[in-house]
C-alpha cells in the first residue's frame, strides 16, 4: 500500500479573505486586476436580499463600471451560461464577480470558460478541458455550503439531457474570494440546513475519498468539527455571527478539501436527481448521505469510524434508535442531526418510475464523482439507494 505521506500529490487554492467585513473589500481588490468593466453574476434572490444592490453600490462609489447579470436559476442551465457569455462579450467586460450561493459561481464559472475559449460550455465537460484560463473572477459567497468560491469544480445542467455535467480544471478555480459570514444570515432555515448538510457531505466524502491525503484530510476532518458545532446554533439564532462565522469556515475547509481530494457516490447521485429531476442539490446531499455510507462502510470503516467519533462527540457505538450494529453508528449519527435540522427523510418530489430509476443509476454511474468512492457501485446497489429516499410510482 503506498504511503500518504510519500504520495505525490498536488493541493490547489485560490486567494480568500475570510471574515466579517470581507465583502466590504471587493472594490479593492477588482481594482489590483485592472478591470476596465465587471460582469456581475448572481441571481434574483440575492437582488431581492440585498447582497448584490450593496456590491454594486461599492462598485458605483469607487467608479469602477459594470453589469448585472441575473439570470441564473438554482440549478444553473447551459442556455443561462450562454446567454451569460455573450451578455459579458457585448458589455465588453474583461472581469467577472460572483454574488450568491453554488449556482451564481458555478454559471460565472461557465460564462468565464466560454468567454476565454469560444465554443459551447458543454464542450469543456470532464477533466482538465479547460485550454485557456477564464478572465479574472472574484466571488462572494453567500450561502454555506457549495465552497465552488475555491473549487475547481463546475457544475452545470445541459438543458437538452437534463443531466449536470462537472467541469473540473483548475482553469475554473476563482482568483479570490471574499468570504463573509454576514451574507449568510439572510439565509432562511431550510437553506441553512440544506448547504450546511452540503458542506458536511463535503467533508465525508472528501476524507473517505480513495484520492484523499493528510492535507486534505486536516481540512476535512476539521470541517466536521465545526459544522456540527455550529450549525445547529446557526440554525437556533440566525442573526449569530459566530455561529455564521463557523458554519463557513466549515464550508471553507470542506471545500479545501474535496476540491483537492474530489466526491463519491453521494454526489454522484445527487447530480443526476438534480439533472433529471431539477431537485436541490443540498437536499439531496443530506438524504443520501447515510445510506451511501452505510454502503461504502466495509471500504474504509476505520475513516468512518473516525467521522462517527467527531459527529457524536465519543467514540463510535451504537445506541438504540433505528441502526444497529457498529457500522451503523455513523448513519444513526447523521439521522439524528439531520433530524435536528428539520430535515425530513425522503425528497419530496412526483413519484418515480422502475424506468427512471434506473435512468438515474445509469447517470450516476457514469459521473466523474464515482471514480474516488471508496467501495465500486452497480446499477442495482444504486437503485437500491435512490430508493430509501424516492416516492415510488
Amino acid at each position: 500500500m503506498e504511503n500518504p505521506l510519500t504520495a505525490l500529490r498536488k493541493f490547489v487554492a485560490p486567494e480568500f479573505i475570510f471574515g466579517n467585513g470581507a465583502l466590504a473589500k471587493c472594490a479593492d481588490y477588482v481594482r489590483t486586476f485592472g478591470a476596465s468593466k465587471l460582469l456581475v453574476v448572481s441571481d434574483e434572490g440575492l437582488v431581492r436580499a440585498g447582497w448584490t444592490p450593496k456590491v454594486e453600490g461599492l462598485f458605483k462609489g469607487a467608479g469602477i463600471d459594470f453589469a448585472r447579470f441575473d439570470g441564473v436559476s438554482p440549478n444553473p442551465r447551459d442556455g443561462e451560461v450562454m446567454d451569460g457569455a455573450d451578455f459579458y462579450r457585448k458589455q465588453g467586460c474583461d472581469m467577472i464577480v460572483a454574488v450568491g450561493g453554488g449556482s451564481p459561481m458555478d454559471c460565472a464559472k461557465g460564462i468565464g470558460v466560454v468567454a476565454a475559449n469560444g465554443g459551447h460550455v458543454l464542450d469543456f465537460e470532464g477533466v482538465d478541458n479547460v485550454p485557456i484560463p477564464m478572465p479574472p473572477l472574484l466571488c462572494i459567497p453567500t450561502t454555506a455550503g457549495t465552497a465552488a468560491d475555491v473549487s475547481q469544480f463546475a457544475i452545470i445542467l445541459d438543458s437538452v439531457r437534463l443531466n449536470k455535467i462537472a467541469i473540473i480544471s483548475k482553469g475554473v478555480v476563482p482568483d479570490i474570494s471574499l468570504i463573509d459570514p454576514e451574507t449568510s444570515c439572510t439565509m432562511d432555515a431550510d437553506l441553512s440546513a440544506a448547504t450546511g448538510m452540503d458542506a458536511l457531505t463535503h467533508a465525508i466524502e472528501a476524507y473517505a475519498s480513495n484520492a484523499a491525503s493528510p492535507i486534505t484530510d486536516l481540512n476535512a476532518l476539521k470541517a466536521i468539527e465545526y459544522l456540527i458545532t455550529y450549525l445547529p446554533q446557526a440554525l437556533r439564532s440566525p442573526y449569530d455571527t459566530e455561529a455564521r462565522a463557523g458554519v463557513m469556515m466549515g464550508s471553507l475547509l470542506a471545500g479545501l478539501a474535496f476540491s483537492n481530494a474530489s466526491l463519491g457516490l453521494v454526489h454522484a447521485m445527487a447530480h443526476a436527481l438534480g439533472g433529471l429531476l431539477d431537485l436541490p442539490h443540498g437536499l439531496c446531499n443530506a438524504l443520501l448521505l447515510e445510506h451511501v455510507i452505510a454502503f461504502n462502510y466495509e471500504a474504509v470503516p476505520e475513516r468512518y469510524d473516525r467521522v462517527a467519533s467527531l459527529l457524536r462527540g465519543k467514540p463510535a457505538e451504537t445506541t438504540q434508535g433505528p441502526f444497529h450494529g457498529a457500522s451503523d453508528a455513523i448513519a444513526e449519527a447523521l439521522f439524528k442531526l439531520r433530524r435536528s435540522l428539520g430535515l425530513g427523510d425522503r425528497l419530496e418530489a412526483a413519484p418515480v418510475s422502475a424506468a427512471q430509476l434506473d435512468e438515474l443509476a445509469r447517470r450516476a454511474l457514469s459521473d466523474p464523482c464515482l471514480l474516488t468512492n471508496p467501495r465500486a457501485a452497480s446499477g442495482a446497489d444504486i437503485v437500491g439507494i435512490y430508493a430509501a429516499i424516492l416516492p415510488r410510482a
